[in-house]
């Protein structure tokens, strides 16, 4: 008697037709295809991958510029006037469009390795392109609005350098068997050349790119400086309402060794704290003065000013999203705020013996105290109780006019200057924004005993980098966050990093040589099959892949020898074998009998 035996068992393969379904809306098995991939769908995977990359760069640059968001929030402010937090939705569709890409990267990259032909789905297309468009978009949005923040990526490239490092070489590494999967199948073309040629020059790159990376977190540890001092930039504006006692108070809390703030000055010449031009954002001016919401704040005399509520907008705008970890106490004190004066801050500097530090705005032209600024500022500090010491002055008018009333008052600077016309005004401090804080200069100031103080840092990773950079103090939003922080967060030594660095890519070496070997000795193994043998296997359930490959081989010249004409060729090469019956993909009685 002469048994059938099917020459071919099918899997139903549920994972591989999630995977070309989600990816290419194709969920049968006869729409699946083992063909190469169209140009046209290639570019489409070209500008996936851009989306991909472009999307990380852009997280990247939200992740560091977190540091900034109450700079880029108060941006806003000033140009729409209304305050609102703008890091949400961006965030937000930043977040969901790389999870988006991501996520497609991963299955296109499965569909090559399992050598099925790409072919995204038109709604997918459409959403990647969008994407793509977007991002573009809004980085030259941020180019025009914020262009100085591109400043702290180089800035932060030293501190996460030699990690992003590491994790890129991991990424090329894995991303091998993805290559020499394409490399070492079916005979050798122009397109296997570059895509090999392309791989290792990217690893080459890659493993050379540490000559490149400089950090002033590379050191001795014995050369270390001590820890910067925390300065309370407008006291703790993350935990209380900005520029008022209770704010500034919250910044003795953290152990801060000195309180910045900002200056006006008011139509009867008292000065007076706030760091807007007008009153609007911070106070209820709105409520009690409507008319004159939007004049300059130095245009109010101090009764009106100290009658409004400097605290309320705290409660209702949640800057900082804190108010909800305030206890009931905190949030009826920080609804009864006022605007604070200068002298109310010397005062409780003196008492609690820190320093002060300020920067003073000088009034509008027609301001009666034009020409008497300085002289308000210098008579609050000379009839306060504070030491004139404890008192850094930033202003660069009437410098010298200052230096002879007041002698002993500390002479800080916000302009990067020589450090000869530095000693020869009697500046002592430097006060730099953190993208100005080079190491060079750094450690060029700190030998002419010129202290550095940076603002603003509100990070512990640029905590760190500017502690391992030898700044002397840092002006920071977030006292309550560095107080944390009793050590760089990481510290190597040159030697240390060094020999990271050739392991890692004696690693990646290896492991990259051992995937080329184990891909080409598969395909040759492949190559050996013979039609007896997949004849022989058919009766195992499982198969290999590579078994079920040869087997659809043979059944494609069996289909060439025997059928008549094109259409009915065309008819089973079209859709694959799934197309096939049981009674097509029978063994012939003959075969079976001289088996």
């Amino acid at each position: 008697m002469v048994k059938h035996q099917p020459l071919q068992v099918y899997e139903r393969q549920l994972c591989l037709s999630c995977l070309t379904g989600i990816y290419g809306w194709r969920w049968k098995r006869y729409q699946r295809s083992h063909d190469n991939s169209s140009k046209w769908e290639c570019s489409w995977f070209f500008l996936l991958c851009c989306s991909f990359l472009l999307l990380l760069a852009w997280s990247y640059f939200w992740w560091e510029a977190r540091n900034d968001y109450n700079e880029f929030n108060w941006l806003l402010y000033n140009n729409s006037g209304v305050w609102k937090d703008g890091t949400v939705p961006i965030l937000a569709t930043t977040l969901t469009g790389f999870t988006y890409t991501a996520f497609l990267m991963i299955l296109a990259l499965s569909h090559i390795v399992l050598g099925q032909q790409l072919n995204l789905y038109w709604i997918h297309k459409i959403v990647v392109l969008a994407v793509l468009l977007t991002t573009i978009t809004a980085v030259v949005s941020i180019e025009d609005f914020w262009q100085d923040e591109w400043d702290i990526v180089l800035i932060s490239l030293q501190f996460t350098g030699p990690f992003l490092h590491i994790g890129a070489l991991a990424v090329i590494t894995a991303l091998g068997w993805v290559v020499a999967s394409q490399v070492t199948r079916g005979e050798r073309s122009r397109l296997q050349i570059v895509i090999l040629v392309a791989y290792v020059c990217v690893l080459l790159v890659l493993y050379l790119v540490p000559l490149l990376i400089s950090s002033p977190c590379i050191m001795d540890r014995s050369k270390l400086g001590p820890r910067p001092a925390v300065i309370g930039r407008r006291g703790a504006p993350v935990l209380a309402p900005e520029h008022t006692i209770m704010s500034f108070g919250k910044a003795l809390q953290q152990k801060v060794t000195a309180l910045e703030a900002d200056v006006a000055i008011s139509l009867d010449g008292v000065p007076f704290l706030m760091r807007d031009h007008t009153l609007r954002r911070t106070t209820n001016v709105d409520k009690l003065f409507p008319a004159r919401q939007d004049n300059d704040a130095s245009l109010f005399n101090w009764t009106e000013i100290r009658s409004l509520n400097a605290g309320f907008w705290f409660l209702r705008d949640d800057p900082y999203w804190t108010v909800q970890f305030m206890s009931e106490k905190d949030r009826n004190r920080t609804a009864n705020q006022t605007v604070c004066s200068l002298a109310d801050l010397l005062h409780l500097a003196a008492r609690t013996n820190r320093s002060v530090i300020f920067s003073l705005r000088r009034p509008p032209p027609q301001h009666p105290r034009h020409q008497l600024w300085v002289s308000d500022a210098l008579k609050v500090i000379q009839r306060s109780s504070i030491q004139p010491e404890q008192v850094m002055w930033t202003p660069d008018w009437y410098r010298k006019k200052v230096r002879a009333a007041v002698p002993l008052l500390q002479q800080t600077s916000d302009e990067k200057l020589p450090v000869a016309e530095l000693k020869d005004r009697g500046i002592s401090t430097l006060t730099l924004h953190y993208s100005q804080a080079r190491v060079q200069d750094i450690r060029q100031f700190a030998g002419s005993n010129v202290s550095v103080n940076v603002y603003p840092v509100n990070e512990p990773w640029l905590y760190s980098l500017m502690w391992c950079s030898g700044v002397q103090s840092v002006s920071s939003d977030a006292s309550h966050i560095l107080k944390k922080v009793p050590n760089p967060i990481w510290i190597m030594s040159a030697e240390e990093y060094g020999l990271i660095w050739i392991t890692s890519d004696l690693i990646s070496v290896a492991i990259v040589i051992g995937i080329f070997t184990f891909q080409k000795w598969k395909m040759s193994g492949i190559r050996t099959y013979n039609p007896e043998q997949i004849m022989l296997s058919a009766v195992v359930r499982r198969p290999s892949r590579d078994v079920n490959i040869m087997k659809e081989k043979l059944i494609f010249s069996e289909i060439n020898n025997g059928v008549g004409s094109t259409d009915e060729l065309s008819m089973y090469t079209g859709n694959g074998l799934d197309a096939y019956t049981r009674h097509d993909v029978m063994m012939p009685t003959h075969h079976t009998a001289k088996l």
